[in-house]
């Protein structure tokens, strides 16, 4: 399938995902101290970080124009929506910051040259950590799928405090309204 336009979306169409328990342990999980590379290359310790950070994690953004890793990828609960989902953190990245998410952050198990490249082009104020090697995602058991042969997060969002996760929105559909699901619970729990 061909990506034209990766930002317009009929979520009627594609199939939602379902509460499977593959997230219900983090709550209250301390983040392990492994550092990650970001886009802004920066080498980034989740544990490390103090106050509340916001993490929000999914499979594999796309890229215009660009053949699906595979031809059926809509139809895989919860593949589809990635550029949404990050463009709309990018939209709400003020308002974040302004109800309490010191950091902001996405995460993917893509690679820190793609994840530059896609951060440029989608002009994001905050840069996305790349679990290329699996370590955090091994580390916190984040639920995973497995498409063509690779290991994708689940799409989740994360609050952090000071280094233990708080609360976990999982699982995240439609994409492009996680970030308003996020604000709204920083705006009823502030740090």
């Amino acid at each position: 399938m061909n990506q034209k336009n990766l930002l317009e979306v009929d979520w009627s169409k594609i199939p939602a995902p379902i509460d499977e328990g593959a997230a219900a342990h983090l709550v209250g999980m301390m983040i392990p101290p492994i550092t990650l590379l970001a886009t802004d290359d920066s080498s980034v310790t989740l544990s490390a970080l103090p106050g509340r950070t916001v993490v929000f994690a999914y499979p594999r953004t796309g890229e215009p124009g660009k053949i699906s890793l595979v031809d059926d990828w809509d139809m895989i609960p919860g593949a589809r929506g990635c550029t949404p989902q990050t463009c709309s953190f990018r939209d709400l990245f003020a308002e974040l910051k302004a109800a309490g998410a010191k950091h902001v952050f996405g995460l993917s198990t893509q690679d820190n040259v793609y994840q530059t490249e896609m951060a440029s082009r989608l002009h994001l104020p905050f840069p996305v950590l790349s679990d290329e090697k699996l370590a955090l995602t091994h580390a916190l058991d984040l639920p995973t799928m497995e498409v063509a042969g690779l290991t994708l997060i689940k799409r989740l969002a994360l609050i952090v405090d000071d280094g233990r996760i708080r609360h976990v929105f999982y699982p995240v559909f439609p994409p492009d309204r996680n970030a308003t699901d996020v604000l709204a619970w920083l705006r009823e729990n502030p740090a």
